[in-house]
C-alpha cells in the first residue's frame, strides 16, 4: 500500500492493514517493517488489543497444526535431509516436470529433440551468457540450490557425449561487453549450434521492470552474428 501511495508511513499502513483483516506481513526486513509499528497503533487507539488476538489467532492455529512447536521426534519431515530430497526417485520426477514444462514455438526440419546418437562425431556449441552461468537461471523468489545439482545448458549436453565447445560471448546477462571474435571461432567450427540467451534476475525482478522487451545490451548482436 505504501508503494502504491495508498499510504504514506508505515505507522498508517499497519492500521489500514490490521483493520482490513491482513495478518501477515512480507516484511522490508527484520528491523524495518510494518508490522513494527502495530504497538505504536494500539497505543494511539487505532486498532484495539482484541483485534489484535483475533488477527494473531489463525496464524497460531495453523502454525501448531503444521507441528511446528512439537518436539522434532514427532515431526516426521525433521529427518529428511539432501539424500531424500535428492533421490533418484524425486529428481526424475523434476525431470519430467521439466520436460514436460518446455514450450518448443518452432520446430523447424524436426531439429528438436537432440538425440545423443544423432549427435555422436558431431561438434556441438553451446554460446550465450545463459549457457553455464547456473546462478542466473533461477527467477526472482526462487529457492536457494544446492550448486552441485544445476544443470546449466553446457552441463547437461556434455553428458550426451558430443564434442561440446562453449563460449559465452558475454559474462552476464547485460550483456555490455561482448566478445565477438570468441564467438564467430566457436560457432565456426561446430556443426550444431544452442544459443542461450535471456534477462534473469539482473535484468528484471518484482519492481524493476524492463523499459522494453528487447533482449539486453549486446545480445540481440550476439545471436545475429551466430545465425550469420
Amino acid at each position: 500500500m505504501l508503494g502504491h501511495r495508498y499510504t504514506h508511513t508505515f505507522l498508517e499502513t499497519a492500521v489500514a492493514s490490521v483493520n482490513a483483516g491482513c495478518n501477515l506481513e512480507l516484511s522490508y526486513g527484520m528491523r524495518n517493517n510494518v508490522f513494527m509499528h502495530i504497538p505504536q497503533a494500539l497505543a494511539m487507539g487505532n486498532i484495539t488489543l482484541q483485534m489484535l488476538r483475533d488477527r494473531v489467532r489463525p496464524l497460531f492455529y495453523t502454525r501448531m497444526r503444521l507441528g511446528e512447536f512439537d518436539p522434532p521426534a514427532m515431526n516426521p519431515y525433521s529427518s529428511l535431509d539432501l539424500s531424500v530430497v535428492q533421490s533418484p526417485e524425486h529428481r526424475n520426477l523434476s525431470l519430467e516436470a521439466a520436460v514436460k514444462s518446455f514450450v518448443l514455438l518452432k520446430n523447424v526440419r524436426g531439429t528438436l529433440p537432440l538425440r545423443a546418437q544423432d549427435l555422436s562425431g558431431h561438434r556441438l556449441a553451446v554460446v550465450g551468457p545463459f549457457a553455464d552461468n547456473p546462478r542466473v537461471l533461477f527467477g526472482d523468489y526462487a529457492p536457494v540450490p544446492e550448486p552441485q545439482y544445476i544443470y546449466t545448458p553446457r552441463r547437461g549436453l556434455e553428458m550426451l557425449g558430443a564434442n561440446v565447445s562453449f563460449t559465452a560471448g558475454c559474462s552476464e546477462p547485460w550483456c555490455q561487453r561482448y566478445s565477438r571474435t570468441e564467438l564467430v571461432r566457436v560457432v565456426g567450427a561446430a556443426d550444431v549450434v544452442l544459443i542461450c540467451l535471456g534477462t534473469g534476475v539482473d535484468v528484471e525482478t518484482e519492481a524493476k521492470d524492463r523499459s522494453d522487451l528487447s533482449l539486453p545490451g549486446h545480445q540481440l548482436e550476439l545471436l545475429q552474428d551466430a545465425v550469420q
